[in-house]
């Protein structure tokens, strides 16, 4: 008796055995191909994070072109729209600025060969040893002539860097017209792929979506408020185009990486070798103090409170997203850090003491 107790013992302990292996293995080749699928998506992921980001913010006036038309047409009028509205206005801010970078350059040049230089300094005594300085050991003229060489070929760095921008930016559309057109099925097939219920899933959609709208609505926000204080700064100190210069330093606070010091700091250096050394200084500060904290103290107090963070894991979501995803981590980041409490929390009902194993 007892040996057949032991030889069934045996028989389920093997049945087990065999059962984890294969579970075990399914195990593994499900988590290979989920690497690998990442690994074969990754080059995509800021086309398809800006793509995600568009199709968020664009999806109710889509609605409304699919009441009178069919959804492939209609979605094709809502990409074409949404790239007359991001596209065109970025293109014009860039024409914009390259122009008046080479202008800018010629300025300085024919300042520094008509003798400008010399004669701003000559009207500072306090000067004469900063004079005598350059005067000795410096060529102004063989330097400016660098910097031309050195912005020419920066451009031609940008153009071939801006090759690849422009691949993202039109597979951004591609991936966006089905995102539209497809959103229905592409909710259903994440819900019935999503290892949680279908409550937690909707959770997690709707914590997305909300994260998109606090960073887009946030960050115009800000942009606003940029191109606000330095149209005013610019206006109070007699600048040319307050105007239109606030509102490109808002368009370039929105883009990551760049920000409205692309346009404040060139105009305090243009003060300076116009001898308006007081308004140099006010412009700089403003700039670098009072522009500078709208982006960095403002934008994660505004948009953390939208994504019910504080604002240092904001901070941290924004900066870090940004170096760990480049331009699209200004989405990820936040999106990723808003998410990770969601989840937890899921967890924390499944699993605590007040809720049953």
């Amino acid at each position: 008796m007892n040996e057949e107790l032991e030889a069934a013992a045996l028989v389920d302990r093997e049945q087990k055995f065999s059962i984890d292996v294969f579970v075990l293995a399914r195990l593994a080749v499900t988590l290979a191909l989920i690497g690998g699928s990442v690994l074969v998506a990754a080059p995509f992921l800021p086309a398809l994070t800006w793509a995600l980001v568009l199709a968020v913010v664009f999806v109710v006036p889509h609605r409304f072109l699919e009441r009178f038309l069919p959804s492939s047409i209609a979605a094709g009028v809502s990409m074409l729209i949404v790239g007359l509205l991001v596209v065109g206005p970025l293109l014009l801010v860039i024409e914009r600025i390259v122009n008046e970078a080479a202008a800018g350059v010629a300025y300085v040049q024919k300042a520094v060969q008509e003798g400008d230089w010399q004669t701003m300094l000559n009207a500072h005594p306090w000067l004469a040893s900063l004079q005598h300085w350059i005067e000795v050991r410096v060529d102004l003229q063989a330097i400016f002539s660098q910097l031309g060489a050195f912005l020419t070929n920066l451009a031609a760095n940008l153009l071939r860097t801006s090759t690849g921008q422009v691949v993202t930016t039109l597979l951004a559309f591609y991936f966006l017209f089905f995102l539209l057109r497809d959103r229905a099925v592409a909710l259903q097939t994440f819900a019935r792929l999503s290892p949680f219920s279908n409550l937690e899933t909707g959770k997690i959609i709707v914590r997305v979506r909300d994260t998109i709208h606090a960073i887009i609505f946030g960050t115009l926000a800000i942009a606003a408020l940029q191109g606000l204080l330095g149209g005013f700064m610019f206006w109070a100190l007699g600048l040319n185009s307050p105007v239109l210069w606030g509102l490109i330093m808002g368009a370039l606070s929105i883009v990551p990486v760049l920000g409205s010091f692309v346009i404040w700091i060139p105009a305090t250096i243009f003060l300076l070798i116009e001898s308006r050394w007081i308004a140099a200084l006010i412009l700089g500060l403003w700039g670098g103090v009072v522009i500078a904290s709208a982006d960095n103290l403002v934008r994660p107090l505004l948009i953390g409170d939208s994504m019910r963070l504080h604002t240092v894991p904001a901070f941290i979501a924004m900066l870090g997203g940004l170096q760990l995803f480049g331009a699209s981590g200004i989405v990820l980041g936040p999106i990723v850090m808003a998410l990770t409490p969601l989840v937890l929390d899921f967890w924390r009902r499944r699993v605590g003491p007040d809720e049953p194993a």
